[in-house]
């Protein structure tokens, strides 16, 4: 019989026997939840189900460990673990199963998410911070595997930074870098780059990190056979282990169904994690998955008769429950009666979240119904409308879809119709939108007063003896003035900390702020963000370098899935301001032509992108971020470090405006728009065109997300009346969006008089060599050639034919 020593010294029986029972009924609720949860999709009121069943106990222990001002980074089974720290009701469990768009029934995601990704607010209503140091803290879920295991190394390391840098106000944050960060992630999905990525990093770093792997030998249907060299992860990443010698891990190794040793091993991890500052990898074995991957299919498909009746004699909650009874701790008959209680606690939980789910949806059917009726009374097509009338009252559980596809149908049949009940189904229409809408759309960005595009630009102001310097001088000094003026403020990446970046532009900075504030980090992209979104979510000031814009590839995935989508997955009740910092454009080589534009901003929405075309613009963007809310990525001109620039005389306070483009030279026959390093070349072949009579007006772009929100081009277009777009990504790229920006957005085309023309790199990356940028990208013949095409269509006689 298994023994619960410590908590049998520390607190009576009875209180022993209370505390065990509570974990008990903590497990059949959650189990209720899973077996119901997968039932309602089956049946077709929820689409998808991935539950936590079989992984009920050792969340429990998990629990038992995590304080307030911990943190979670883990994966979509971890309902219990939720539910002991009071985080879900199994009301919440079932509004997120039915994607219920209000925060307050579904506070994990407002239906944005499926279920099983859970999260808690860390936000106030106007986006200021909460205490987090006085709550349980679980960063928002994501569905990819292994997606949340750079998120976590973050989290983690913001602890290491508390504990050891002077001057952050960490009130709200942390308590002497106490707080551990805690991950979970599925045993197959331990085979993803991501995790052996983080694992190495947490090593070196040697963070407050435990790794919870739960194992249950398969992965969706593939066994572990095929997933893990020797099917054990802890056994290959023995090598991890610490000892009186080399830093490390501690490994340890428990039994998923083992609740009184799952206990002890949580308390030791969390003690050894939270004192020492060493991570921690828990490896749970033995664990089953009762209902198998998901609703998706049937785990009897590829699990053989003998490993079904293991799981079901193995299940952790019947191994807790035989404990319990051979432990004296309570009887089979007390137990059924618990299990039969919580049972219909969790069926009217369901209950009741349905109901609060459709009933608002209800309430609308009938309003457009009575509307309809109105309509039906008065159209040519009435009898048509009464059919649409028909078919939406014979719907018990419509969908928000079916009621507004039946009001948009009732429209088109009275196209030339005019009556009052008509005004009155397209004003209802209107308002279902409008409010509707910013359910499913809302907090892509910040929508506060810290907003990042609610910043006010500050002008660089200069000396009437300014000197000329080059370009990374100025980057040098302005972040300088921002590492003395944010102690929360810190920078990491290659090379980054020892050289100053391979470009100086941080040079002899970590001499004066130390190594943990300006640092260098290994080869390894993912992890750079990933440390750089979990001390965001934790009130630090990050800003993460990427050597090469090329490298922003290998941590494209998790700026798209979780940098860009945390203020949108939790509707605004978290938020990452993380600031990417890289360097690009006008390269030669394919493996250094760093102009994937196009890729990236398709792919990050919710991040900014700024592209400035010099170094002063460069360090008014940093300046301007660190006083928003949103996250961005900087990307600076590799060949403008060395350039000379006026350097001027408010750095650190000079901002450069988000979403605001700006007019370099004016002109009244053509439109030129660009951005980045391409600019220079734009803005000398203007001056090369004035020689035969072209006055082009250019303007910089300087942010693509968000574009032009002013919507300066189009004035601009409403003057010269022609556009050309000049960009060294390749063709549908950036320029494609940029585009379209103008002409759908902006609305641009009832103004021009020739076709609008796009600039672009060849299809393919830049060749190497000398002569690799001048036919792979757009060159200054290429820029003047196509915008006097342009002018030649529009007059072949004042403008003959060039070639």
């Amino acid at each position: 019989m298994q023994s619960f020593p410590e908590l049998k010294d520390n607190i009576s029986f009875e209180d022993f026997k209370t505390e065990i029972l509570n974990d008990y009924k903590i497990a059949v609720k959650s189990r209720e939840c899973s077996l119901l949860g997968r039932r309602e999709v089956l049946t077709g009121k929820a689409k998808f189900g991935i539950f936590g069943d079989g992984k009920e106990v050792p969340q429990l222990a998990m629990a038992k460990a995590f304080l307030k001002g911990d943190w979670r980074s883990g994966y979509y089974r971890d309902q219990t673990f939720m539910m002991a720290i009071g985080e879900l009701t199994p009301e919440q469990f079932f509004a997120g199963l039915y994607a219920n768009t209000d925060l307050k029934e579904e506070p994990m995601s407002a239906g944005r998410q499926m279920g099983g990704h859970f999260a808690t607010h860390s936000l106030n209503e106007d986006g200021s911070w909460k205490d987090l140091t006085q709550q349980y803290n679980s960063s928002a879920d994501i569905s990819p595997t292994a997606g949340q295991m750079p998120r976590l190394l973050g989290l983690a390391q913001a602890s290491k930074v508390f504990r050891n840098v002077k001057g952050i106000d960490t009130s709200k944050f942390s308590v002497d870098g106490n707080e551990v960060a805690w991950g979970t992630i599925g045993n197959a999905s331990t085979s993803e780059g991501l995790f052996f990525e983080t694992i190495n990093a947490a090593g070196v770093l040697q963070v407050p990190m435990v790794i919870s792997v739960w194992d249950d030998e398969y992965g969706i249907s593939v066994h572990a056979r095929h997933q893990t060299t020797k099917e054990n992860i802890s056994e290959i990443l023995s090598g991890f282990q610490r000892d009186k010698h080399n830093k490390g891990y501690e490994i340890l190794r428990v039994k998923g169904w083992d609740y009184a040793n799952l206990i002890e091993t949580y308390q030791e991890a969390s003690t050894i994690a939270r004192e020492e500052h060493v991570p921690v990898l828990i490896h749970v074995s033995e664990l089953t998955q009762p209902q198998g991957h998901s609703t998706s299919g049937s785990h009897e498909r590829y699990k053989s008769a003998e490993r079904l009746a293991w799981e079901q004699a193995h299940d952790c909650n019947t191994k807790m429950r035989e404990w319990i009874i051979e432990s004296g701790i309570a009887t089979h008959e007390t137990l059924t009666e618990i299990e039969r209680t919580l049972k219909r606690e969790v069926r009217e939980a369901k209950k009741n979240a349905w109901n609060t789910f459709l009933r608002p949806v209800l309430e609308e059917q009938q309003e457009l119904i009575s509307i309809l009726k109105k309509v039906a009374s008065k159209s040519i097509n009435g009898v048509f409308i009464n059919k649409l009338i028909d078919s939406l009252a014979t719907t018990d559980e419509p969908t928000r879809k079916d009621i507004l596809s039946a009001g948009r149908k009732t429209l088109r049949l009275t196209l030339g119709e005019t009556f009052s009940e008509k005004t009155v189904l397209e004003n209802w229409i209107n308002n279902i939108f409008e409010v509707v809408q910013p359910n499913f759309s809302s907090h892509l960005y910040s929508e506060t007063k810290q907003s990042n595009i609610l910043i006010k630009e500050v002008k660089p102001t200069y000396d009437a003896d300014a000197s000329q310097v080059d370009g990374r001088i100025i980057l040098r000094d302005n972040f300088d003035a921002i590492f003395s003026k944010y102690p929360e403020a810190l920078i990491f990446g290659e090379d980054t900390g020892n050289i100053g970046d391979v470009n100086q532009g941080l040079e002899g900075l970590q001499e004066k702020y130390g190594e943990l504030r300006i640092a260098d980090a290994g080869i390894r992209e993912a992890t750079i963000l990933g440390q750089g979104i979990g001390m965001s979510l934790r009130g630090l000031r990050p800003i993460a370098e990427i050597q090469y814009l090329d490298y922003l590839m290998y941590a494209l995935q998790i700026i798209s899935d979780d940098l860009a989508t945390t203020h949108y997955r939790t509707k605004g009740k978290q938020k990452s301001p993380l600031i990417v910092r890289t360097r690009g454009h006008r390269l030669e080589g394919i493996w250094h032509s760093g102009s994937q534009m196009g890729g990236i901003l398709n792919l990050v929405r919710g991040v900014n992108l700024l592209v400035p075309r010099n170094m002063t613009k460069a360090a008014g963007f940093y300046n301007t971020l660190l006083q928003g809310d949103d996250p961005a990525i900087v990307i600076e001109c590799l060949n403008g470090y060395r350039l000379k620039e006026t350097m001027p005389n408010n750095l650190g306070s000079l901002k450069t405006p988000i979403g605001v483009v700006e007019t370099l030279k004016e002109g009244k026959d053509i439109t030129l728009v660009s951005y980045g390093s391409t600019l220079r070349i734009v803005e000398q072949v203007a001056k090369e065109l004035l020689a035969v009579g072209i006055d082009a007006e250019v303007i910089d772009v300087q942010s693509l997300l968000p574009f032009d929100l002013n919507h300066d081009i189009v004035k601009s277009i409403q003057k010269t009346n022609r556009v050309v777009i000049i960009d060294e990504d390749v063709p549908g790229g950036a320029s494609a969006y940029i585009l379209n920006e103008i002409l759908n957005t902006q609305n641009a085309f009832q103004y021009l008089d020739s076709q609008p023309k796009t600039i672009t790199a060849h299809a393919h990356r830049p060749a190497y060599g000398n002569d690799g940028d001048y036919f792979s990208k757009p060159s200054a013949e290429d820029i003047f050639e196509g915008v006097y095409a342009v002018m030649h269509e529009t007059d072949p006689v004042e403008y003959p034919k060039l070639r």
